[in-house]
């Protein structure tokens, strides 16, 4: 057959070169058909005796799910940390939700329907409510609806779920879709990469495919009934595009930029233990974000200088109930030893938005990001607050802490904040608890208010940290997990640029310092005007500090600083960028 190249969503970088293995579940087939009537047939209804002997087989394969879902945790932790564990963790507690498991139930029990059918029935009922939905983002939760609706469907015809961590020959896997708890079992030294039909970048399988290191394209579409068993495939994962039987030039061609890409991570590898300078010796502070004790301590030999931004949501996520002060200041004691005499910022409670607590519930709203979420909520529930605040400065004795607040719109809900701090230190002091009494305390600036006011809030805050996702999507009214509107969503648009560059000014003004906590502060392109703008401290993840540090050591901060005075002019965001590009490039 002859070669070709087909496009998809490049969502998790790399090139890699191997055979083609298309993978189906075990038991899809069966999963697929069981309990389903043949055409014009209608689903058989049980008898009594019958729909209860399907009960417990029901419930058999319920609590079988639910133990393949710890041992899948478990894995999803050592492999790609607490944090990304969390989807897993979302999915084993819908096998036990009522909006789930029971509706099942009760098909089973009351209508006597078959227990396959009474699944399948229920996971298009509520896959196809996430569907129908305007966002991208939560579409694609369908697919993790159908994750627990095959895992419970594996274990009812006794077929399992997929054996991927099986796999010993190094393959590419051609899929449907891959769902998270496909993707965690992968080894990343047998399964090069991996392309599927569907999916989006904002999908579970996505982000774990990044957490893993495996090059992957999605929403590769019909093309792929193309391929075979056994073909040669190129991934390339950045460009989003797969070869398949290329010829032998295409090969080479490859081959010479795997080498190239295996050169380049050695060479970056030089800058874990080197200080992040400009070649004319102007420092910066790299920092880590992190959103665990397990994340803190994978990142403590990262080459970072601190922890910009540690997420404690996560503490809260993975828990069944409302962290107690003690479990807190645990967590953030650990934290504080780990990173030594390094700075690390915690930032108080950021739920609401996308991120829900199962114990803690909170009204539906039509704008949830606009809404009952971060310091709105601990303002308006100050015993959530206070009780973080304790931990947060009974752990200062261990480490260098720093409290930050999220989503702070006001000068009022600063100072809000700001006092229940103080009356928490002064709760503390009285109690003879050790903390330090010097503890810096700052904001997230992500909304365009607080940036607007930053002269304001630089004469009262120790710091600010700037929140490029949010403040980006603020500023320019776009969801940024709304693939129609992607392309609008853009940190080098000049309205966000200047709201940075204000928070900066009006810092320094001040005496203060500012870090930033967003994705841009891990974009090589925007390392040049970050540097210009003299942004004190870069937060990223770890895989952006070796790159960051490397790309700063090429700069020269005179030249960033015209060049950032002169890109400040520029009318459109796609000037912006290419004005850096060619910067960059010309280094």
């Amino acid at each position: 057959m002859d070669a070709r190249t087909m496009q998809g969503i490049g969502v998790s970088d790399g090139i890699r070169i191997g055979p083609a293995f298309l993978y189906r579940p075990h038991g899809e087939t069966a999963a697929r058909t069981a309990g389903q009537p043949g055409p014009g047939e209608e689903t058989p209804r049980l008898g009594e005796e019958e729909a209860a002997r399907e009960t417990k087989r029901l419930e058999a394969a319920r609590d079988a799910s639910v133990a393949a879902y710890d041992a899948l945790i478990e894995r999803a932790k050592l492999t790609v940390g607490e944090q990304q564990a969390a989807i897993l963790v979302g999915q084993q507690r819908l096998l036990t939700d009522k909006a789930f498991y029971p509706p099942i139930a009760k098909l089973v029990a009351e209508e006597r329907l078959p227990a396959e059918a009474a699944v399948r029935q229920v996971v298009e009922q509520v896959a196809g409510k996430f569907e129908r939905l305007a966002s991208d983002y939560m579409r694609e939760r369908a697919a993790d609806i159908r994750d627990i609706g095959g895992r419970l469907l594996g274990e009812l015809t006794g077929e399992g779920a997929g054996q991927l961590a099986s796999l010993t020959e190094q393959v590419i896997l051609i899929a449907d879709d891959l769902a998270p708890s496909d993707t965690v079992q992968l080894d990343k030294n047998v399964v090069l990469a991996f392309v599927t039909r569907k999916g989006g970048k904002t999908s579970h399988t996505a982000i774990l495919s990044r957490s893993l290191g495996i090059a992957a394209v999605v929403g590769a579409g019909n093309a792929l009934d193309e391929i075979q068993d056994g073909d040669l495939l190129i991934v390339d994962g950045a460009a989003g595009v797969c070869h398949v039987r290329p010829d032998e030039a295409t090969v080479a061609e490859y081959r010479t930029r795997m080498e190239e890409e295996a050169r380049r991570l050695e060479q970056l590898a030089a800058f874990r233990e080197a200080p992040a300078a400009s070649r004319d010796g102007k420092r910066i502070e790299v920092a880590v974000n992190i959103g665990t004790v397990k994340e803190a301590e994978a990142a403590a030999d990262s080459g970072a200088e601190g922890v910009g931004l540690y997420r404690t949501e996560f503490l809260f996520m993975h828990s069944d109930h409302l962290p107690t002060e003690e479990e807190q200041a645990d967590a953030y004691t650990q934290v504080a030893e780990l990173w030594g005499g390094r700075p690390v910022i915690i930032r108080t409670l950021d739920i609401g938005g996308d991120k829900a607590l199962p114990y803690l519930p909170l009204a539906k709203e039509e704008n949830p990001f606009l809404g009952y979420r971060a310091i709105r909520i601990g303002l308006d529930r100050p015993e959530l607050l206070r009780t973080q605040l304790r931990a947060i400065l009974r752990a200062s004795a261990h480490g260098k802490l720093r409290v930050m607040f999220p989503m702070i719109s006001s000068l009022s809900e600063w100072r809000r904040a700001k006092a229940m701090l103080e009356e928490a230190k002064a709760e503390l002091d009285r109690e003879g608890v050790a903390f330090d009494r010097g503890i810096e305390a700052g904001i997230m600036v992500e909304i365009p208010a607080a940036a607007m006011q930053a002269d304001s809030f630089a004469r009262e805050v120790d710091f600010f940290s700037i929140g490029t996702n949010d403040l980006v999507q603020y500023t320019l009214a776009v969801d940024r997990m709304n693939e129609q509107i992607a392309h609008l969503y853009d940190y080098f648009h000049p309205a966000v640029l200047l709201l940075i560059r204000r928070v900066i000014v009006a810092a320094h003004r001040a005496g203060k310092w500012t870090g930033m906590c967003g994705g841009m502060a891990g974009d090589p392109l925007a390392a040049p005007l970050l540097l210009g703008f003299g942004l004190d401290e870069w937060s990223m993840d770890v895989s952006s500090i070796n790159r960051i540090k490397e790309t700063v050591s090429r700069l020269d901060s005179a030249e960033c600083t015209a060049l950032a005075d002169r890109l400040l002019e520029e009318a459109t965001p796609e000037d912006v960028r290419r004005e850096l590009k060619a910067y960059v490039d010309g280094l």
